[in-house]
């Protein structure tokens, strides 16, 4: 009698097949994209949709939990569910194929779905999911057949042919007939073949996707000279204290909060932004014709909406940029018009507030950053830089589309998710030294961190210990009011724990609240705090 054995090594090798064949569709789809959408391959689109389908409870809980591998993360976990639903596939096929037909036919409609649903999408990004399903049915039923082979074939009523489909009759008609070795030789072998066909197709679209990248493209963008360099950063701008913030965030180590799970390529040399909608000019600029323009260079520093109290999404970098509002201004924009609404080549749009774009800030159309052509992660070729606002409504990435309109025509992708629709940043601070939950020796330490309140300039910086009275800190220079600014007060530590608070207060007077709040809809805000442990 087979018994219980039999029935556990026909699972096991089900799982096997279903599992092999949507790997040979992970791989099939990604060699598709690769000729045709790079964006296209199923993980991709799947993991994009998911992106714009969670409610942002679920999206804050990434961002704060995961950082800058939430999308690593996303996509993780979309194979994993998938590794387990197409080993439930497999199994099923094992009974009668049809079902891993139909399970299969599942996978290919939520893939085709999730890539239509995308907003810059046409028929052709469900190719990559159509084609990875199919070559997923040729596999499974190759998988299967020599997995009941190796398994030995179904239970039938004795006297009867074998059929591999067949449903189970009652357990006393059975006939067992065990696997004979090359049974189990060929499913290894056809395994073999699967997970081969995996890693050369993945392999192919993986290089035929890079062919797609502009990372030469921007290797060879030569930006010029700033007409309007920023000037040299005064003495005094970096307090040079181990572990304190640095005033300019390398480009390597500035945080990136986006919805793109596959960075998007675009290429400088069919770049364009069209400038439309409530104006009586419409403009259409390429990127030659954007660097040709009067380029200036300012600090401006960046914060994410989701960044919590302390936390680290946020980074001063120097950008370079043509002015945003004589680009807009040029359009001659109409009485009534209130937001610019700004399409990434992604299809993710921002609303910024036009009259701030207007108002005499720096605000920039960018195009490098640090010295260096923007990286790809950071919007390569051009991006929006709008200091004093979050970069939700102010710093669109790959910007390819700005319209001109109003809040009420047009709902921006956060604002559509409930967050503020204009999101001005509130004026906050951050202990970077020592690092919460550290012992330190007793005696004179320095308590360190970084303040902004962009576009308003920090004015003071404030420090207390356990509660106790406040005492102001010594600032930093700064260059102007929309960078963070360095500040540090020295304590006399003395035995024991303590807790360590600050507060900031800007050029307006108006100092940073205590008052806890999560970052939606409109920023966090809250004393930061560092609890420390003071050796005796």
């Amino acid at each position: 009698s087979p018994g219980p054995l039999r029935h556990g090594r026909r699972n096991t090798y089900g799982a096997i097949a279903g599992v092999l064949a949507a790997a040979v569709a992970m791989g099939v789809g990604q060699l598709v994209s690769g000729l045709t959408v790079r964006q296209g391959a199923p993980w991709a689109v799947v993991g994009e949709a998911a992106i714009n389908l969670a409610p942002p409870p679920v999206k804050n809980f990434a961002i704060s939990a995961f950082g800058s591998n939430d999308k690593n993360v996303l996509v993780a976990g979309i194979l994993v569910v998938l590794a387990i639903f197409a080993a439930v596939i497999g199994i099923l096929a094992m009974r009668r194929l049809a079902y891993g037909f139909w399970g299969l036919a599942v996978f290919a409609a939520v893939g085709v779905a999730a890539a239509v649903s995308l907003p810059r999408a046409n028929a052709g990004w469900a190719a990559p999911t159509v084609l990875g399903a199919l070559a997923a049915a040729f596999a499974l039923s190759k998988l299967t057949q020599r997995a009941i082979g190796a398994t030995g074939p179904a239970p039938i009523p004795r006297g009867r042919p074998a059929i591999g489909d067949s449903p189970e009759p009652p357990p006393e008609t059975w006939t067992y007939r065990p696997p004979a070795g090359p049974a189990r030789r060929g499913f290894l072998v056809g395994s073999g073949v699967a997970a081969g066909a995996t890693v050369v197709t993945a392999f192919a679209g993986r290089e035929l996707n890079a062919r797609q990248s502009v990372t030469q493209a921007r290797s060879l963008v030569r930006i010029p000279k700033a007409t309007q360099p920023a000037p040299a950063l005064p003495a005094g701008t970096d307090l040079h204290i181990p572990n304190l913030s640095s005033f300019v965030t390398p480009n390597s180590s500035f945080y990136r909060v986006d919805t793109a799970i596959v960075l998007p390529q675009v290429d400088p040399g069919s770049w364009k932004l069209r400038i439309h909608g409530m104006v009586d000019r419409e403009i259409s600029i390429t990127f030659d014709e954007l660097i040709r323009r009067p380029l200036a260079e300012h600090f401006v520093t960046l914060t994410c909406v989701s960044d919590p109290v302390s936390g680290p999404y946020i980074g001063n970098a120097k950008w370079l940029g043509a002015n945003l509002a004589a680009l807009i201004r040029s359009a001659r924009p109409q009485a009534g018009a209130s937001q610019l609404l700004c399409t990434s080549v992604d299809g993710f749009t921002s609303g910024t507030p036009i009259e701030v774009v207007l108002d005499g800030r720096e605000a920039l159309l960018a195009v490098a950053m640090n010295g260096t052509a923007l990286p790809v992660e950071h919007g390569f070729p051009a991006r929006m830089v709008v200091p004093g606002l979050y970069g939700y409504v102010s710093a669109t990435k790959w910007v390819t589309d700005i319209k001109v309109t109003t809040y009420q025509a047009e709902i921006a992708y956060w604002a559509q998710r409930g967050w503020s629709p204009q999101a001005p940043i509130k004026t906050e601070s951050r202990i970077d030294v020592p690092l919460s939950g550290g012992s330190l020796k007793p005696g004179r330490t320095a308590v360190a961190g970084v303040a902004w309140a962009q576009h308003r300039g920090i004015a003071a910086v404030e420090v207390r210990v356990d509660r106790g009275p406040w005492h102001q800190a010594t600032l930093a220079t700064v260059p102007g009011i929309d960078t963070w600014r360095q500040w540090v007060w020295y304590w006399d530590a003395t035995p024991g724990n303590h807790t360590i608070e600050a507060r900031a207060t800007d050029h307006t007077g108006h100092t940073q609240t205590a008052n806890p709040a999560p970052p939606e809809p409109n920023g966090a805000s809250g004393y930061p705090l560092a609890t420390v442990t003071v050796r005796s």
